[in-house]
């Protein structure tokens, strides 16, 4: 038992990793809320303005699809993260903490989420949407109406998906000052060699993960009617 009682006696476990918890949870939860907006929206907009979509828009789709969303999608988060810096002491006037990391969390997840909402929302069958259609439904009423409730599971799977890439960038976020578990698995557990703490990290990460895939999997099927 001299190991147990040396977990309890760890102050990077006892003190510092139940702040480091609530640190990633945060960047998890408000990145998460403003991907799930932006890149609901965003993808939204991809499907309506696509060539056959509601409402089409060439140019608009190209702008959209191929540099916002692919150019983003493009570039590896660590590169990102560090490349928005600047921008994020600008935007919030610090470029460290979990609150600043959610920046550049946002805005490496939105374009990847609205790339899935988009793939969502073309698999709803045309017919359903012809008979909208006919029926004399407006645009916006068969956004609202129409694709998204038929597209509901595979959206709420995409949203499950984006929230583990989330935790799992969080985590690369904390290696430029974002805090969280990143933050504590490399000053702890590679800076000081400390395994525990590092077991640790990556024990909680996965159950986080875990727990998040399972609720989500839940809901897929709450909302799947076929």
């Amino acid at each position: 038992m001299n190991w147990f009682q040396d977990l309890l006696q760890n102050p990077a476990l006892t003190d510092a990793l139940p702040e480091a918890f609530v640190e990633t949870l945060v960047m998890v939860g408000v990145a998460g809320v403003f991907t799930l907006a932006i890149g609901l929206a965003l993808g939204i907009i991809l499907h309506v303005t696509a060539p056959g979509g509601l409402r089409p828009v060439p140019w608009l789709h190209a702008i959209l699809s191929s540099v916002i969303v692919n150019i983003t999608r493009s570039i590896p988060y660590a590169i990102l993260m560090v490349a928005l810096i600047p921008f994020t002491a600008w935007l919030i006037g610090t470029s460290i903490g979990p609150i600043a990391a959610c920046v550049s969390l946002t805005i490496g997840t939105a374009p990847f989420f609205a790339r899935l909402v988009e793939t969502s929302l073309r698999e709803v069958p045309s017919g359903t949407v012809d008979a909208a259609r006919v029926m004399g439904s407006t645009r916006g009423q068969i956004v609202r109406k129409v694709l998204l409730p038929e597209a509901m599971p595979g959206l709420v799977a995409s949203t499950t998906t984006t929230l583990v890439m989330l935790v799992g960038y969080s985590a690369m976020a904390g290696l430029i000052g974002g805090g969280g578990l990143g933050r504590l698995a490399y000053n702890y557990g590679y800076q000081r060699f400390d395994t525990a703490v590092m077991i640790s990290t990556i024990i909680i990460m996965v159950i986080l993960v875990q727990l998040i895939q399972w609720i989500g999997d839940r809901i897929v099927r709450a909302v799947d009617h076929r």
